[in-house]
């Protein structure tokens, strides 16, 4: 079962490198693994190209699919024993998306596994596409994402919701407002943080109003957002907040609300529709229900403007 993991992870991150850190297993146990698979089954499941890392061959992708489904399996077995003996406890998949992960996830998993202590947690920062990808594949069991283009296959239960704010530099013109409109940001330069679904629901709010904004740089990274925001490259619109008003470069940064009606993001919890939830995965929905609020995560706050009013 340890060499079907190593295998399933190698072929999702192309790398035994890559596949090493996520385990937190050495490279060599991973390539030696995926020798004896390869000789076992007398298939070659990966073509070696230098500098590219490792790709599937045809069979390589047949193998890793139904690799995925017998882990699933194998997990189901250790969840049902748990259910039978009402025990918290066995593997728990759970996906994060990447624009929060950072400030949520860390959070909840310390005080989860210090309440359940017989649970193996595994985490996954993941976009909204890989994140319902993971769900339908059994591979995550649960996701911490947002209410963006919730397919019908997938059920979502609300934890917070999160009202939109622009996010300046310190000498942004805009900056001392205790609030700004989108209609005042639009002719300035935008940081779009371009993730999927996520640069699309900020672009939507400009839409909304019949707007258009000026985008001057895309990124796909959090904190590369907030270096750039802070060094002057533009604004951007942002519903979660990290802690603290400095970017990673230790620029200042200054959280103003939007003034007029925006329409928020719901924080919650992403499931497969129609499966049958274990015990374990219940006890994370009850604990997420109850550690996910604005008062008890920072970042969740209603943001304050930090311009005029300090």
């Amino acid at each position: 079962m340890r060499q079907l993991e190593y295998l399933v992870t190698v072929g999702e991150t192309g790398s035994i490198a890559a596949a090493a850190e996520r385990l937190h297993v050495s490279s060599p146990s991973i390539s030696v693994a995926i020798s004896q698979i390869e000789a076992e089954f007398g298939l070659a499941l990966f073509t070696r190209r230098h500098a590219q890392g490792l790709s599937l061959t045809p069979g390589g992708r047949q193998l890793v699919d139904q690799a995925r489904k017998v882990l699933a399996e194998a997990g189901g077995l250790v969840t049902l024993a748990g259910d039978i003996a009402q025990r918290v406890g066995g593997p728990l998949s759970v996906g994060c998306l990447l624009t929060f992960a950072q400030v949520v996830l860390p959070q909840i998993r310390r005080s989860f596994s210090d309440a359940h202590r017989a649970v193996e947690f595994r985490q996954y920062e993941r976009n909204q596409a890989e994140i319902f990808d993971g769900l339908r594949s059994a591979e995550l069991d649960v996701a911490l994402t947002y209410d963006l283009d919730i397919p019908g296959d997938i059920r979502f239960l609300r934890l917070a919701s999160l009202e939109p704010y622009a996010l300046l530099s310190a000498n942004h013109p805009l900056a001392m407002r205790t609030e700004v409109s989108l209609t005042e940001l639009a002719p300035h330069p935008m940081v779009l943080l371009d993730l999927p679904l996520s640069g699309d629901y900020f672009l939507s709010l400009f839409a909304a109003q019949g707007l258009r904004p000026q985008i001057a740089e895309r990124t796909r990274d959090m904190g590369v957002m907030r270096s750039m925001v802070a060094n002057g490259f533009g604004y951007s619109i942002a519903n979660i907040r990290p802690e603290g008003d400095l970017a990673p470069d230790g620029r200042r940064l200054v959280h103003v609300p939007l003034a007029g009606p925006v329409r928020p993001l719901w924080l919650g919890l992403a499931l497969a529709e129609g499966a049958g939830l274990s015990l374990t995965v219940r006890a994370f929905v009850d604990h997420a229900r109850a550690a996910i609020t604005p008062e008890t995560a920072p970042a969740l706050r209603p943001q304050g403007g930090t311009g005029a009013d300090g």
